[in-house]
């Protein structure tokens, strides 16, 4: 086909699906309605998702059975709060499979973000529990975050459970180089919630003149290079956006996961999405290999300010929004 012919045949694509050709799309939501509509591939779950998901009336008998499963597992109250909480993240999760071919990622609660231990623990729970329901553990990312203790955990998962793991909340190079050396399934880098920190410390909100300067695009292409420069396997998911020009700027990037209102957007245009990153231009960066240990992970992540504080408000959030899903379940179990 012809340059002329490439470029009519993109015009009557839209960016969606120009996206797709590319990269593998991912919708970022609890609202498998919303899922159906737009057909990704795979999809992702978080507390904060799930909490929007469980107070729409029609999801309703979610929530009861999770209640009726917990109320059968313990008749410990704590016990069933634990078992009800899991269930509904699995519950979710079920519905979500039958709405994509792909992956789900299920979360394990911020609050064990630095116990490896019983990081583990939960993600061999969340799993058992999507296979009594008949679902392989190929389709489900376990979520961690991306602390020192959540990446070692893991490394473990993957090595000796052969458990996938989608290491999230994740807004330094130090973090995606220790998640490489540990050779997790995949990273899901807050493109988003850079642009927020530094929005906040620099006040300026406009990338449009040119995308490439977004703080948050910036970090995941220079960890998309560092990886496929050294032949990395661990995949890179770009996520929390926060514009539709974010996203145009990383096409090509491994995964990207999409909130409904910007699949929308990119749904409703059909201007040339042209791909920005690739393996090919990734091996002609000059990068210097980096030699990750826990030392230089928490030197090197200590360094960058906005990681820091990213991350711990990160933990904060899912683990405030995981308390007001607790409070939700325990209403109906009492």
């Amino acid at each position: 086909m012809s340059a002329e012919g490439v470029a009519e045949k993109k015009q009557c694509m839209t960016n969606l699906d120009q996206l797709k050709s590319m990269t593998t799309v991912v919708a970022d939501t609890g609202d498998f309605n919303l899922i159906e509509k737009y057909q990704p591939t795979d999809a992702t779950t978080n507390p904060s998702l799930i909490l929007q998901a469980a107070k729409i009336p029609e999801y309703e008998a979610l929530i009861n059975e999770a209640i009726e499963f917990a109320k059968k597992k313990s008749q410990d109250k704590n016990e069933q709060l634990e078992w009800a909480t899991d269930k509904v993240f699995v519950n979710f999760g079920l519905e979500i499979l039958k709405k994509i071919p792909g992956r789900v990622s299920t979360e394990v609660d911020a609050r064990l973000s630095f116990d490896k231990e019983k990081s583990i623990e939960k993600a061999k729970r969340l799993i058992n529990l999507y296979e009594e329901a008949g679902v392989d553990k190929n389709r489900i990312l376990i979520k961690l975050g991306s602390t020192w203790e959540g990446i070692e955990a893991g490394r473990i998962l993957e090595a000796d459970h052969g458990i996938h793991t989608n290491m999230t909340l994740l807004f330094s190079f130090a973090q995606a180089v220790a998640c490489a050396e540990a050779k997790v399934t995949l990273i899901s880098p807050f493109v988003g919630r850079i642009y927020d920190w530094y929005v906040n410390k620099n006040g300026k909100k406009d990338y449009s003149d040119d995308q490439s300067q977004d703080p948050g695009v910036q970090s995941v292409t220079k960890i998309y290079n560092y990886y496929k420069k050294f032949g990395y396997e661990t995949v890179i998911m770009g996520a929390s956006f926060r514009n539709s020009g974010q996203i145009r700027a990383l096409a090509g990037c491994d995964l990207l996961t999409i909130s409904p209102k910007l699949l929308g957007e990119l749904q409703d245009s059909r201007d040339s999405l042209e791909r920005i990153l690739s393996k090919e231009n990734a091996q002609k960066c000059n990068i210097e290999k980096v030699t990750m240990n826990e030392q230089v992970f928490r030197y090197m992540h200590n360094e960058d300010a906005m990681a820091v504080e990213k991350l711990a408000e990160g933990i904060r959030k899912f683990a405030a929004d995981s308390v007001k899903l607790e409070e939700m379940l325990l209403a109906k179990l009492d």
